[in-house]
């Protein structure tokens, strides 16, 4: 029997709370070859830059530029020509060859500038790909690395990779358990909300299945093995992860897209503005200028930054309203999307239960204070969460809670304790799964009344579902790994439609999966470890900060710090207006390259008119992106 979901709407939320979480084992920054030759590149251009523009010797700042250069280019060079080994040719290479064209030409602050953006790039790029290993790793982690192997009546410590099917595990109270199996001997309470989302621990009794990684709160178990430990559930969330990572990639910017066809294309026309005109006898020199300036007027600066000042721009706006979006890419890809899935315990819900009705049994002598103070006085020594759930609601009431006596807990039977010289007990009701928990009340053996907890419905869960079915045209589906009878209590009060319940972490990936062979982009919201593997295999995935899982998190292309469910709507309207001004600018940079290279082929283009009109077009669509840092672009539309 698990808690059930309120209706009743939680307080808005204030500065999200730090979730307690194990060390994590993270990548430093400094750590990647990629971050500290991009460093160095860029530490190089800043100090060239003021001695450049104050007209001090090129001998001062000519080997720091050389620095830069190298630095920051080596490495996108090199993988430029393994490509071109591979007969392909991409932007990297491209810009190369412009950077270092526009430094034979005496351009050498323009080419030093586009090595800088591109290392910087390369860098974030590993840095993200890097932190997301490390997550997956970590969520390894849960699982224990040896358990109790019970043979021939002995015990023995093991390591859980040496487990078998058939073999016979003891987990003692707040134990992991080591391997899914399935319960032969005894009974407890088990946390496995890292692999269903259920935001109570469950009953576990004889013939019950359990899995690796959860967490046996109460009562020793004897588990049987059922399954090889590395095809376990926990196991097969990594590998999941990893695999839906691997097909989402690689993600391309818009601009990326036709990245090959206008890298040849520009390659081709800028050897032969340089080879025709020779080939009927021009000058050596006026062919090589001709060709440099048609290579730096057709150069992608301004297409480049066409895409990443909108883009950068929104991430910069979402990050001060709470939502961290990772990259420009994940920006993107928010806006794309056209369906949403959402996830129950922890996104809709808070995942935590609370004490939403007390129902005193009549001529019991007790009023409702009377019978949540009496409950609250013996499962205060408890830690359980339905413990700490009334406790909560007796202090909010006001409510003097007594000390308790002869405190003593049974797994699945609830907590017994002596309240005022007589003996209360709070258990939970042996009734059928539904949408809530009730809990009963007895004093020397007398039933007084029950109490209903429930997961409570986030303020702005109803919103948050209306405004995605605005912008998306269909209303969100949601995917739990909770019971139906709770899905459909909060499916009810959020207008969702389409549930499916009861659902493991492979089911998930399905269903989103099934939506994407249906030719949908499809957002993905959760906060579990149980929804990592969703969040990787949707086309964007967002996380819920305040009690999200660090695999949640680090999978994720957006993390909502605040916990603000309408901040998830937000964000992708937020990301569409990028995508507008994208368009908008790759048009402006359209004209502007097409003019100048017209200027140059047509006529005879002077080269510092033609850098000119290069950097004009690149500053007029930056300033063009940056229009999204405003306060009103979050705004609702």
């Amino acid at each position: 029997m698990v808690c059930r979901v309120s209706t009743t709407l939680a307080p808005a939320p204030e500065t999200a709370p730090s979730a307690s979480a194990p060390p994590r084992r993270r990548t430093r920054v400094l750590a990647l070859p990629e971050a500290r030759w991009a460093l160095a590149s860029l530490v190089a251009f800043l100090l060239a830059l003021p001695l450049d523009l104050g007209g001090a010797p090129a001998w001062t700042y000519g080997p720091l530029y050389a620095v830069a250069y190298a630095a920051g280019g080596w490495e996108p060079a090199l993988e430029g020509l393994r490509a071109l080994r591979e007969k392909t040719l991409d932007v990297d290479l491209l810009m190369i060859v412009a950077a270092l064209g526009a430094a034979a030409i005496g351009q050498v602050l323009d080419g030093a500038l586009l090595i800088v953006i591109f290392a910087t790039s390369g860098a974030l790029e590993a840095l993200a790909t890097a932190r997301t290993a490390d997550s997956v790793r970590g969520l390894l982690d849960l699982a224990p690395t040896t358990a109790t192997r019970v043979r021939d009546g002995n015990e023995e410590t093991v390591p859980t990779a040496d487990l078998a099917v058939g073999d016979l595990v003891l987990v003692r109270p707040g134990e992991r358990i080591g391997a899914d199996g399935t319960v032969v001997e005894g009974a407890g309470e088990v946390d496995q909300a890292t692999i269903t989302g259920e935001s109570l621990p469950v009953l576990k009794r004889p013939g019950d299945d359990v899995f690796a990684g959860t967490l046996n709160g109460t009562g020793a178990l004897r588990v049987r093995v059922g399954r090889d430990p590395a095809d376990s559930v926990i196991a097969r969330i990594v590998t999941l992860v990893e695999e839906a990572s691997r097909t989402k990639a690689p993600t391309q910017l818009f601009i990326e897209k036709i990245e090959q066809r206008y890298s040849v294309g520009v390659v081709v026309a800028t050897l032969a503005v340089f080879g025709i005109p020779l080939a009927f006898g021009a000058d050596l020199t006026d062919a090589l200028l001709r060709a440099m300036t048609f290579m730096i007027v057709a150069s992608p600066c301004a297409v480049v930054l066409a895409t990443m000042p909108p883009l950068l721009s929104a991430i910069a706006n979402a990050g001060r309203h709470g939502v961290l979006v990772k990259s420009a890419v994940a920006m993107e890809r928010l806006g794309e999307i056209d369906t949403a899935a959402l996830d129950k315990t922890g996104t809709l819900t808070e995942g935590t239960p609370e004490v939403t009705a007390v129902h005193p049994l009549a001529g019991s002598g007790v009023d409702e204070d009377a019978l949540l103070a009496l409950a609250a006085a013996a499962e205060h020594p408890s830690e359980h969460p339905l413990a700490r759930a009334i406790v909560a609601a007796a202090r909010a009431r006001g409510l003097r809670i007594a000390p308790a006596e002869d405190f003593t807990a049974a797994p699945g039977r609830g907590v017994t304790a002596v309240v005022d010289g007589r003996t209360v007990h709070v258990g939970r009701a042996d009734s059928p799964e539904g949408a809530e928990t009730t809990v009963r009340v007895t004093r020397d053996g007398t039933l007084l009344g029950t109490l209903a907890l429930t997961d409570r419905l986030r303020t702005d869960a109803a919103p948050a579902t209306a405004a995605l079915t605005a912008l998306t045209g269909t209303a969100p589906t949601l995917l739990t790994g909770d019971h139906a009878a709770a899905a459909a209590r909060v499916a009810e009060a959020t207008g969702i439609t389409d549930v499916r319940a009861g659902l493991l972490p492979e089911d998930k990936v399905e269903a989103v999966r099934e939506r994407e062979r249906a030719g949908r982009k499809v957002l993905f919201v959760g906060d579990g470890v149980n929804d990592a593997p969703a969040l990787a295999a949707a086309h964007a995935g967002v996380a819920m900060g305040g009690a999200g899982s660090d695999l949640a998190l680090e999978t994720a292309d957006a993390v909502v710090v605040r916990d603000e469910l309408t901040a998830v709507p937000a964000v992708v309207r937020l990301s569409r207006r990028a995508r507008r001004l994208v368009v908008q600018n790759l048009a402006v940079a359209g004209v502007f390259i097409t003019a100048l290279v017209l200027w140059d082929l047509i006529g005879h283009l002077p080269l510092p008119l033609g850098v000119a009109g290069h950097e004009g077009s690149t500053v007029l669509v930056g300033l063009n992106g940056l229009r999204l840092l405003r306060e009103s672009a979050w705004r609702s539309e």
